[in-house]
């Protein structure tokens, strides 16, 4: 029977993980609708092939793949400038490209114009889909292509970023151009260095783009400042050994809001079965319901005890999750059925992504029963072991593990036993953060994308057949059918915040046992790492447009709501808009100092949560020209939440307040900085 189960479930989630990684983590449908075109008419004239999209046409240069909108109001810009078939120059986006030589004749078959590049061996087709230009790039053997280049139309304002929650970047701002902002420079790869495969741009006059990777594993996202002004880069790796020889990539029109990407991107997804609500996994599982209206605490000492519990609900918390660290003291089975007496979840920190020495091992969950460590670790194509985090073991590959479960069930025991307390829920660390290796070991060789299919399945498991409410870290939106909520995916985390974290004079260490600093001790963020994180004027709600009625999302759990003192007002106020629970850490003294605070919070969060978790985010608006007044709504109008993080009131509301309204009902307001 238990083999059974299993298998049907394998095959559940390798359908899933196919619409999600070959079309299902990407494409969209346009903010202007589907469409008129019930057949797509694709045009060739010369070198140039005219797309019809909703809102326009796309018009595509096929000697050097450059492409431009037609909207149809008459106004046109820049899509994309020219490709190159190498790294990003450093320089200015160049006139024409490196090297991807002439293109041959056009030929059209059926809505699909396709052309090639003999001289790079690369084929391109390019046509009308669902709204869209949709444009896919193959090559046989290993080459790399810059394209598309795009916000480098001298009319893009702002781009928009999926890091973390997501952010909106006004171009031209000489801080974001800066070193200190972090982000020219730099890099993330689709896959694993953004929560979700898309970016987008807004120009003047109501105008914007969406672009979406299809293609997201081997894609990496630049971004790079010339003459003062970001722009970004996609940058693809085609790889036979990856199976990544197929590029594509979509383009939509949009009305230029800071979210018409994301919603371009969601309404993709829904079209094609790749969102998996929170009322359908309540149906399935009903403890799922208990996230609703909690708040998310990792535990040490006292907090983790059945009297610690009780100290809570005399606080008057009705809903917390609450987890503990894989530190060798778990909560006892009277902790744990306390807990779930007063309506908590409870679940242990695991992960399955690293293997040390057993003899040595500085955690529980990096020692595995033999012959694990080394066998099942990632090798190189040179046959070395892949070091894992922190320069700790190395990592685990999932092919190993997969292969061994059959006959070793290494993961059904660890599993088994970090619940044998009775925990009704699991945090599976690193899984669906997209961090994905190529595993070159002969007896368990792997791909990215095996990788990522591997991690859907077990992760299948443990809220399917074991009916445990699962939460992972930044959960990629290709995650959101396993999972129901996620630590990090609303942290939008800048380089700097990681070399912050190693100093462990300033960020503090893991002692004492029972309150580690690098959790508790409160930290003064830089100037520069706290506007590129927590400025709300650069904030907007990407992740929640897309996912907040499937996955509940929260910030990193080594950024408690106390460890960022200066931050406590800002995050608090975008908790509340974006209609998502604060993470915290708690021991005896941090309820003793915060408790109370803590307590009003969450009361004040739990029925504006209870109303809204389980709909989607419809609306976000900037309510004022410095962007410090900001709304949201919920479903139809099943809550609208609007927060003031400047100094000065609007509209009656304070600064430094939110007011949120349910259905219609009496607003009510919360002053974080007064409780």
């Amino acid at each position: 029977m238990r083999t059974r189960k299993i298998r049907k479930t394998r095959k559940k989630i390798i359908a899933l993980s196919g619409a999600l990684t070959v079309v299902g983590v990407v494409g969209t449908a346009t903010a202007f609708g589907t469409g008129t075109h019930s057949r797509p008419h694709v045009e060739v004239h010369g070198g140039r092939v005219t797309v019809p999209v909703a809102g326009g046409h796309a018009v595509v240069d096929t000697a050097d793949l450059a492409v431009r909108a037609q909207a149809d109001d008459g106004r046109t810009w820049q899509l994309s400038a020219p490709a190159a078939d190498g790294p990003v120059p450093a320089g200015p986006v160049p006139a024409v490209p490196a090297g991807l030589g002439p293109a041959g004749k056009v030929t059209v078959h059926g809505a699909k114009a396709t052309w090639r590049y003999p001289a790079k061996g690369l084929t391109v087709t390019a046509t009308a889909r669902d709204g869209r230009l949709a444009v896919s790039v193959r090559s046989a053997r290993q080459a790399t292509l810059t394209w598309p280049v795009t916000g480098a139309d001298p009319a893009t304002r702002e781009v928009q970023i999926p890091r973390g929650e997501g952010l909106s970047v006004p171009v031209a701002d000489r801080w974001w151009n800066s070193a200190g902002a972090g982000l020219a420079g730099s890099e993330a790869g689709m896959a694993d260095g953004l929560t979700m495969p898309f970016w987008g741009t807004s120009l003047t006059g109501r105008h914007g783009a969406s672009y979406i990777a299809e293609s997201d594993i081997g894609t990496t996202l630049k971004f790079v400042s010339t003459g003062g002004r970001l722009h970004t880069a996609a940058e693809h790796a085609f790889s036979p050994r990856e199976d990544t020889t197929d590029y594509r990539i979509t383009f939509a029109l949009t009305d230029g809001s800071p979210v018409a990407a994301a919603r371009d991107y969601r309404a993709w997804l829904t079209a094609h079965g790749g969102i998996t609500t929170l009322r359908r996994k309540i149906d399935r599982n009903p403890e799922v319901g208990k996230l609703i209206g909690a708040f998310h605490a990792y535990t040490w000492g006292q907090a983790r005890t059945a009297e610690g519990v009780r100290r809570l609900r005399r606080l008057g918390i009705d809903r917390m999750w609450l987890g503990y660290d894989a530190d060798g003291s778990p909560m006892d089975a009277e902790a744990t059925k306390t807990a779930e007496r007063s309506g908590y979840l409870v679940g242990p920190y695991d992960s399955w992504a690293n293997a040390q020495d057993p003899d040595s091992a500085d955690t529980p969950v990096s020692r595995w029963p033999a012959p694990v460590w080394q066998d099942a670790c990632v090798h190189t194509a040179d046959g070395k072991p892949v070091t894992g985090f922190g320069g700790r073991g190395c990592y685990v590959s999932s092919e190993a593990l997969r292969r061994a479960e059959t006959s070793r069930h290494h993961l059904a025991d660890r599993t088994r036993e970090m619940t044998a307390n009775g925990a009704d829920s699991y945090f599976l660390d690193v899984d669906a953060a997209g961090e994905l290796f190529t595993d070159h070991t002969p007896t368990h060789p792997m791909t990215k994308a095996q990788d990522r299919r591997n991690r859907l399945e077990r992760m299948a498991r443990l809220s399917g057949d074991r009916s445990l409410v699962l939460g992972s870290e930044s959960a990629g939106s290709w995650a959101n059918g396993v999972l129901s909520f996620s630590h990090g995916s609303g942290t939008p985390v800048t380089d700097r915040l990681w070399r912050l974290e190693r100093d462990r004079t300033t960020w503090g260490g893991y002692a004492p046992a029972g309150a580690p600093a690098i959790f508790f001790k409160p930290v003064r963020l830089p100037d520069d790492v706290a506007k590129a994180m927590y400025d709300p004027r650069y904030r907007v709600p990407l992740y929640q447009t897309v996912l907040h009625d499937s996955v509940i999302s929260t910030e990193r759990w080594e950024l408690p709501w106390s460890k960022l003192p200066d931050q406590s007002r800002t995050r608090a106020l975008l908790a509340m808009l974006y209609n998502e629970p604060l993470n915290l850490v708690l021991d005896q003294s941090e309820l003793d100092r915060h408790g109370r605070q803590i307590a009003r919070l969450q009361q004040y969060f739990a029925p504006l949560h209870k109303a809204a978790a389980t709909e989607p985010m419809t609306d976000f608006r900037l309510l004022t020209p410095d962007r410090l007044v900001q709304r949201t709504t919920f479903g139809d109008g099943a809550l609208t939440v609007t927060a003031n993080f400047s100094a000065a009131s609007h509209d009656g509301l304070p600064g430094g307040c939110v007011s949120a309204v349910v259905r219609s009902g009496t607003a009510r307001q919360l002053c974080p900085a007064g409780l």
